[in-house]
């Protein structure tokens, strides 16, 4: 078997592999501190924004689409939300198929704790700017 790269380093996707991997393991130290994993953040983070910019019932169809978060992982997450009493469901008033979620207080205080944290890793993590990175930056903006 032979591959199209001469080496790892040579692969793009090998590259963000790695680097999503540390992104993703400072992310999970510090928001352990929290209670929260980084998907039960990207959940309670995308419920918050879309809920703040959105005029219509927050469904969990909503959340997995504006985070990429498949549908069997948001549901378990959701229910995860909900038993640590984050997220509330209740009946969607349009569709019986489906529920509005709602932040709870908890959940709002949890994830209005969180932000600054993940946004500090954030800034720390990727200040180490080079040419190649601005260009990722670009590319993954489109």
């Amino acid at each position: 078997m032979t591959f199209s790269v001469k080496t790892p380093d040579d692969s793009p996707g090998f590259l963000l592999w790695q680097l999503t991997c540390q992104w993703q393991r400072e992310q999970r130290q510090a928001l352990a501190k929290q209670g929260l994993t980084h998907p039960q953040f990207v959940v309670l983070a995308s419920l918050l924004w879309l809920t703040t910019h959105e005029d219509h019932p927050i469904t969990q169809r909503h959340v997995s689409e504006f985070s990429k978060i498949d549908k069997m992982s948001m549901s378990t997450l959701i229910a995860t939300l909900e038993q640590k009493k984050f997220v509330k469901r209740v009946d969607h008033h349009l569709d019986s198929r489906a529920y509005s979620l709602t932040l709870t207080s908890k959940g709002r205080e949890r994830v209005l704790k969180a932000i600054p944290i993940v946004e500090g890793i954030d800034v720390q993590f990727f200040s180490r700017e080079t040419n190649n990175l601005r260009k990722l930056f670009t590319a993954l903006k489109h």
